[in-house]
């Protein structure tokens, strides 16, 4: 059995949805009619907004940039702003402590990871090490796929060994959706949802709600509501729900910068509270570094 980590998220967006796009506009007319959270009905705007430090990046979204020039890439995001990122693709040939030095010379902390799950103790034991070599507080679970409930049930038992090992070095351990978590039958109904939050000991697991692909699961359901659908995935979880990615959803089914798109995201923060909010687009509208710009802009400026 293979715990690897395959990101092509840029692929599942075409898994499951190719029905959601015309259910989230007819089923769903008040999320269809607003051009972005900021026109939501019965949402113009409140006293709370997201704290600075809690504003973080995901490095999926800048990865062509990295690919280009690491250390000029991490340097815009802390021009910008951001005070931490969630890591992601390694660490482009440095050391977990050559990076930490160069992330502090930033002044800009990896504060989360996302990294697949291991086979042994001993890729277990270099996991911890380097998450705690970065001061990480934060290791995270960003994908798995498979149509088998058995597979995702022998997952579950790794992930709570795991999370075992990293809650007693400091950490917390946390678990990432995609749309497929909701959407997908395994026999009588079932879905990879209802076996994580059954499987996953909610002592030791926490939730990293991407609330993209939250809402579109939702659509893929056929949810007359899909923001409420994915609402109800963080009320009703046995686990503790302490990051979200905040990554916005164009009406056709596309990835959109932050604000720009159709998620009512002052109804989602007003109802649940997180220690991160990390900014992801998969698929930038422009360039890497103005989705960056528009998603640190947006969480500095939203109110709920």
């Amino acid at each position: 059995m293979c715990y690897g980590y395959r990101p092509s998220r840029r692929s599942l967006l075409a898994a499951g949805l190719g029905a959601g796009v015309a259910a989230l506009a007819a089923a769903s007319p008040a999320v269809a009619a607003t051009t972005g959270p900021d026109t939501a009905p019965g949402h113009s705007g409140g006293r709370h907004r997201v704290p600075p430090g809690q504003i973080s990046m995901q490095l999926w979204t800048v990865r062509d940039d990295l690919a280009q020039n690491y250390d000029t890439t991490l340097a815009y995001l802390a021009e910008i702003g951001y005070p931490k990122v969630e890591l992601a693709l390694g660490y482009f040939g440095r050391t977990a402590r050559q990076l930490r030095d160069f992330l502090d010379g930033l002044g800009i902390s990896a504060s989360s990871s996302h990294d697949g799950l291991t086979t042994d103790q001993a890729g277990l034991d270099t996991k911890i090490e380097n998450a705690l070599t970065l001061g990480q507080s934060f290791m995270v679970v960003p994908y798995l796929n498979s149509t088998s409930e058995d597979e995702w049930k022998a997952w579950a038992e790794r992930m709570n060994v795991e999370a075992r090992a990293a809650r007693s070095a400091g950490l917390r351990y946390g678990y990432h959706n995609h749309a497929h978590e909701f959407t997908t039958d395994l026999g009588g109904g079932r879905t990879p949802w209802d076996v994580l939050t059954s499987e996953l000991d909610p002592r030791l697991v926490h939730l990293e709600i991407d609330i993209y692909w939250a809402v579109t699961g939702g659509v893929g359901r056929g949810a007359a509501d899909p923001v409420g659908f994915a609402l109800d995935v963080i009320r009703r979880a046995p686990q503790r729900v302490l990051q979200f990615h905040v990554k916005d959803r164009h009406l056709d089914g596309d990835m959109a910068d932050l604000g720009t798109g159709t998620i009512d995201f002052r109804r989602i923060f007003d109802r649940h509270r997180v220690i991160e909010y990390i900014v992801e687009n998969d698929t930038p509208d422009v360039t890497p570094r103005r989705t960056s710009e528009v998603g640190y802009r947006y969480l500095r400026q939203v109110r709920f």
